[in-house]
């Protein structure tokens, strides 16, 4: 096993570490890339040195780290022992900031209605949509999940696609150009007005997978294939690229937006010139909030910069309804589907969008700041040898523990925070096994972004499920470890060979995040 002193993290929130080769996988203006959607003080030496410190790879596993309680630092929230703990505002709002963030939820939760209606302040639904408000896919604000039998619906579940070719952007190295299916656009809804066909019904059927532990004991992994069904809108372009998606936990959010961008690209190896197996690759978008390349960090695949492009790109996508970044009437619509572009739509009025500015900062305040709620059991024997396993094991190479956000007077609440996420939020490939063969801007069919971590251990609380990945094929943690290929190959080798009782404090330590 690689002593875990030597993980990449340990340079991760080091300025003067940002080496070469992270420069040349970014944009040729790289060290001109900013992160333009924040108004940050710069750092003093004295502040790189201190969190480089504080910030450094664990040596002594007999008891948890400073501060490590502590997830989200002072926006750290108390825990619930019931299904509202993803549900709560950071801990350190003020009173006025609690009441935007309880308005923020009342449109998070709002149900969108069509177009002509009385209601003028929530109509415009789609005409075609995967869900009727944000809530629905983001169920308590935790993860999705995938249908439970044909019975079921995919209202968290949505099948992206794409095909070769469209805009490309100089500015951006190795970016991959799609465009949207012509006759479905860039998602896949299942759910339509009266009058309209949904686009099609999602099938998915399992494969069982068997994988034998170094003890005897055997793990059944459910690989699935997934079938767009009852096409309402003509065949798919023979090009098609279809991505399953399930909504991923909301908590968090603003402190991963608030991570200085020269942390994150200190940790991109996209060449291994350090040979431990691990690249990492930063996801660079164009950004139609702010006209510029910006890193991706949210998303299965980090498509986006920014949460409210993120939630602009979901209202329009997901539910149909316009906003001043997404301003089209009738959301995923493409030309070809003629009936839904003509269909009413609720941006006639002195609104002009379906959902305004003023929504949107409010959604987006919400989704910024839903508290990550404090570790469990830090300080138990089995947890802190699960920890010590996790960096033995290499997990930590992606998988970062620990950054330190940009000081920032407007956002007090995510200003200058130690926070714990377990991410870099870079691409990795993880692997033929996961693939999705359906490139998104940088990220190729075989990348995904590293998600975060913290929380993770009270799914099954929040969400019902202990579903995992990007599509939710797994029915545990340690299915979801036995998924990682690619990169990751390394790391879960070691954990199919470890003895039992390091494999279960191993999980033990991530059931405490």
């Amino acid at each position: 096993m690689r002593n875990s002193t030597h993980r990449k993290w340990t340079k991760a929130n080091s300025l003067i570490a940002l080496s070469v080769a992270a420069l040349a996988a970014t944009p040729s203006h790289a060290a001109d890339l900013q992160d333009l959607h924040l108004n940050f003080t710069p750092r003093t030496e004295d502040e790189r040195l201190r969190i480089e410190r504080v910030t450094e790879a664990p040596s002594d596993f007999s008891a948890p780290q400073k501060f490590e309680d502590l997830p989200a630092g002072a926006a750290t929230v108390r825990v619930r022992t019931d299904a509202d703990a993803f549900s709560q505002p950071s801990g350190n709002l003020s009173f006025e900031q609690e009441l935007d963030f309880k308005v923020g939820n009342g449109l998070f939760k709002k149900i969108w209605v069509s177009s002509p209606s009385s209601t003028l302040a929530s109509d415009g639904l789609g005409p075609l949509f995967n869900a009727r408000s944000c809530q629905r896919c983001h169920i308590k604000d935790g993860r999705g999940h995938t249908p439970n039998g044909p019975d079921d619906n995919a209202i968290s579940m949505f099948l992206r696609v794409s095909i070769p070719g469209g805009a490309e952007y100089d500015e951006i190295a190795d970016y991959l150009a799609t465009q949207p299916e012509p006759n479905y656009g860039g998602q896949m809804q299942d759910h339509a007005l009266p009058g309209h066909p949904a686009e099609y019904r999602l099938e998915i059927a399992y494969e069982d997978v068997p994988v034998t532990l170094s003890d005897g004991e055997v793990v059944t992994l459910r690989k699935p294939t997934y079938t767009a069904a009852d096409l309402g809108y003509g065949p798919l372009h023979p090009d098609a690229m279809l991505s399953p998606r399930v909504a991923p936990q909301m908590i968090g959010l603003g402190l991963l937006e608030a991570i200085p961008v020269e942390d994150l690209l200190a940790n991109a190896d996209p060449d291994d010139a350090d040979g431990d197996g691990i690249s990492g690759r930063a996801n660079i978008v164009w950004s139609v909030e702010y006209g510029a390349p910006m890193m991706g960090r949210f998303g299965h695949k980090a498509g986006m910069p920014t949460i409210m492009e993120q939630s602009a790109a979901a209202f329009v996508g997901d539910i149909g309804i316009s906003s001043p970044l997404y301003p089209a009437g009738h959301g995923d619509c493409t030309p070809a589907q003629v009936d839904c572009v003509n269909a009413p739509h609720g941006d006639g009025d002195d609104r002009v969008f379906e959902i305004d500015q003023t929504g949107m900062d409010l959604v987006a305040f919400y989704s910024r700041n839903l508290g990550v709620p404090e570790r469990r059991d830090a300080d138990d024997p089995q947890v802190l040898r699960g920890k010590q396993v996790f960096h033995d094991s290499g997990c930590a190479s992606c998988h970062t523990p620990a950054f330190v956000t940009h000081r920032m007077q407007d956002r007090p609440e995510q200003s200058f925070q130690l926070i714990w996420p377990y991410s870099d939020l870079l691409l990795h490939d993880m692997g033929e096994a996961l693939a999705d063969n359906r490139p998104e801007a940088r990220a190729t069919g075989r990348e995904w972004r590293t998600p975060p971590l913290w929380g993770i251990g009270l799914t099954q609380q929040v969400s019902g499920h202990t579903q995992f990945l990007h599509d939710g094929r797994t029915q545990s943690l340690l299915e979801a470890i036995l998924w990682h290929g690619g990169e990751a190959q390394a790391a879960r080798d070691t954990v199919v060979s470890l003895p039992k009782p390091d494999r279960d404090a191993l999980i033990r330590f991530l059931e405490s995040l």
